[in-house]
């Protein structure tokens, strides 16, 4: 195999001076040297061919030895130096200070077409950021991260990417809800691949200290690599990098309500500069459409990281960045102007995307309404998002009546016995307000149909078909992964022989673990 490495990161910041894998607090430096845990029996579950392919990888290369070596961790590439982030962060609204990769090794940076990557070993031991855990992962959680990272790619979602799956043939010790009830596991790697794995805590944590040295060092490290369209570090180009990130950070929380992703630990250690989906733990797909929803159970009491507040705690964990890039900006009015604007631009691109959603294109002051109206109406009787709005897409602009409207989306609806009385009553009046809007639109029916299918996916993640992968691989059988990994590929598309995934949850899962509670060690 070979690596056009092009290491950056760990060559242009400062490094801690001590090399001993002890955790301890890193002043003044940007990473630790960490090598990857030796693992017991390593074996390889799944390779995605796409990122392969995009890190020029052959398929002989991912079927080769040094390839599984490499990507478990027990083979460091030759002339390269592994190493974990440091990093804060603020943690449920919370300053908590030095974080850093605990459970996850940066490997080497590569080049290929072009294109920059930075490949990450999540699982492979401990580094001087563990704090008191192990770093490692379990096949559960990485099942999780492995398929949903691919499956954002494809839904278009900005994300992180996973190369591989792999076993490691230890046993981890891990109490799957906090509640006291530990017990071994199957020990698993995920091989993560990203432009770059730099977090808003990155930043934060020499804020935090008054470190405004190296800091100012790994900002200008940030613009030169990643927003080199910005020009030479200034107080203004400082500004604009703010805006550029906050631009990102929008553009990806659009996406996540658009397909009905929740993160579920929104902590500013979890937010990428890049805006790219980072850290899949405690996720979750709505299943019901539900603006308090959470799947966290960490999160259940106060619920700050709710898919209607996924937007909020973005701002939020954006003025947490301002504050830390204060101290190069010295000005607190371009920092403020970048934050309020963010509620402006989230308001109007949110429009957007919900208008997309239902298939309206044309401009029309009342269809503000129109979206909070069906908002509302969807969280009067559990209804399934994914169902709903693919659906939708089959309602043509002569519909008629509300009887039509409920025989086309009713397949959604939990409890069809729900809709009826006020429930009804409030359905057939946006229904009507929907049809004469849709008669505005130009588009025939047929084009708006297949506008609506490009946005509004048919198949997710749903959580429980993750814990069907799930519960098949702790037996040894990886044949889900694979056809799950094959369906999201394609989820706009109709796929006529996976019918049976486009489906509401089924009722055994509403309350099963790890396909509604969710834990930060999901």
């Amino acid at each position: 195999m070979k690596f056009n490495i092009q290491e950056t990161f760990n060559k242009e910041l400062p490094a801690d001076p001590i090399m001993e894998n002890s955790r301890r607090q890193v002043e003044k430096a940007c990473f630790s040297y960490a090598t990857p845990k030796q693992t017991a029996n390593p074996s390889m579950v799944h390779v995605s061919p796409e990122m392969a392919n995009e890190l020029g990888f052959s398929k002989g290369d991912t079927q080769s030895e040094e390839f599984l070596k490499i990507f478990t961790g027990n083979k460091v590439i030759d002339g390269t130096t592994p190493y974990a982030m440091c990093y804060g962060g603020h943690q449920f609204g919370n300053w908590a200070g030095q974080l850093g990769d605990g459970r996850a090794i940066n490997l080497t940076e590569i080049e290929h077409n072009g294109k920059h990557w930075a490949l990450q070993l999540k699982g492979a031991g401990e580094t001087p950021y563990s704090r008191t855990a192990d770093g490692l992962a379990v096949l559960r959680s990485s099942i999780r991260e492995y398929l949903c990272s691919e499956a954002m790619y494809h839904l278009g979602v900005p994300t992180t990417r996973a190369l591989s799956l792999a076993l490691t043939g230890d046993q981890v010790l891990r109490d799957v809800l906090y509640n006291g009830n530990a017990a071994y596991e199957k020990g698993a790697v995920v091989s993560r691949i990203a432009p770059s794995f730099l977090r808003f805590g990155n930043y934060q944590i020499f804020a935090a200290r008054e470190d405004t040295a190296t800091m100012r060092t790994l900002v200008d490290y940030t613009i030169k690599h990643f927003f080199p369209e910005l020009g030479e570090p200034s107080k203004d180009t400082y500004a604009q990098f703010f805006q550029a990130v906050a631009d990102a950070t929008l553009e990806m929380l659009v996406h996540w309500q658009r397909v009905g992703f929740v993160h579920g630990v929104m902590n500013t250690d979890n937010l990428s500069i890049l805006g790219l989906t980072i850290d899949y733990g405690p996720y979750g797909w709505l299943e019901g459409y539900d603006h308090g929803w959470t799947p966290n159970t960490t999160d259940r009491q106060h619920s700050r990281y709710r898919y209607g507040n996924q937007p909020n705690i973005g701002l939020w964990n954006l003025y947490q960045l301002a504050n830390a890039i204060f101290p190069l900006v010295e000005e607190a009015e371009p920092l403020e102007n970048v934050l309020e604007g963010f509620k402006t631009k989230f308001e109007e691109k949110y429009l957007v995307m919900m208008k997309s959603k239902i298939g309206l294109y044309e401009k029309d002051d009342l269809d503000q309404q129109l979206i909070n109206d069906l908002e509302e109406n969807l969280q009067l009787t559990e209804t399934d998002m994914t169902l709903f709005f693919r659906n939708l897409a089959d309602i043509k602009k002569d519909a008629g009546n509300v009887d039509s409207f409920l025989k086309i989306v009713g397949e959604a609806f939990y409890a069809p016995d729900e809709v009826k009385g006020e429930v009804l009553d409030k359905w057939a009046l946006w229904f009507t307000t929907y049809q004469n809007r849709l008669k505005k639109e130009t588009l025939a029916d047929a084009e708006r149909k297949a506008k609506m299918n490009a946005v509004n996916p048919k198949y997710v993640l749903r959580n429980y078909m993750a814990q069907l992968a799930i519960d098949e691989a702790d037996k040894g059988d990886y044949a889900l992964i694979d056809l799950l990994f094959v369906l999201l590929k394609k989820p706009y598309d109709e796929q006529p022989e996976n019918e049976k995934w486009f489906a509401k949850r089924p009722d055994w899962a509403r309350n099963k673990v790890g396909c509604s509670m969710l834990s930060c060690s999901s």
